[in-house]
């Protein structure tokens, strides 16, 4: 039975010092892993929905694929190697803020074909990624195919509530007050609606109303109110 001190011996050593490493199979690796990176970060750049596009976290994904096959492939290859790696990462911290949850999932899917490709199992970071690529387009379509999510903001007199109640009732397919202030110059009105692009003109029927002061209209995402 090899014991704790075994392992420091130098015949132990020798016998995992890099024993299992071949170059051709490195390469294939980190190529494949350079492949599937551009495509998970054509998919990002396809499905982002946002205006401030980040072409670093993009590339940061390509990275991150090839730097976790190419951690595997060392971890595979020497048995004191990957006990080192583990200690070193496991002081590892990250502090970079991610605000939309579907970059978290693009991280963990670079970081899983990197993983997969460095055991070995080319067929299945191929196979997986291709499905998981297809499944995040669909989906990310048909979410913009519905109604999309506004926040309306409206100033107007005490009058003009109703009127405002109607209009919007009428204009979208679902709205929600959010909130509601009350001053002595009048109201401020926060709806969370509905609509789809063509019928946001349907939002300036408010000015026309008698009492209405302001009208402001945002694409809301859920992260602006709870």
């Amino acid at each position: 039975m090899t014991t704790f001190k075994d392992i420091f011996k130098s015949d132990f050593l020798n016998s995992t010092n890099l024993n299992t490493f071949s170059l051709s199979d490195t390469l294939i690796a980190l190529g494949i892993s350079f492949i599937l990176g551009l495509f998970i970060y054509f998919v990002y750049k396809k499905t982002y929905k946002g205006v401030m596009y980040s072409a670093a976290f993009g590339v940061s994904l390509l990275a991150m694929s090839m730097i976790t096959t190419l951690v595997i492939l060392a971890v595979t290859a020497n048995i004191v190697l990957s006990l080192g790696m583990v200690g070193a990462l496991s002081i590892v911290r990250f502090r970079t803020a991610i605000k939309e949850p579907m970059d978290i999932a693009f991280l963990f899917w670079a970081i899983a074909a990197g993983i997969v490709l460095g055991a070995g199992l080319i067929p299945l970071a191929i196979i997986g990624s291709v499905i998981i690529g297809v499944v995040i387009l669909i989906f990310s379509n048909i979410k913009s195919i519905g109604s999309i999510p506004y926040i309306l903001v409206v100033n107007c007199d005490y009058r003009a509530e109703r009127s405002v109640n109607q209009v919007i009732g009428f204009a979208a397919h679902k709205y929600i007050l959010k909130s509601k202030t009350v001053t002595k110059s009048g109201l401020e009105l926060t709806y969370e609606i509905r609509i789809k692009d063509k019928e946001a003109y349907a939002v300036n029927k408010l000015m026309s109303l008698e009492g209405v002061v302001n009208a402001v209209l945002v694409s809301y995402n859920g992260e602006y109110m709870s």
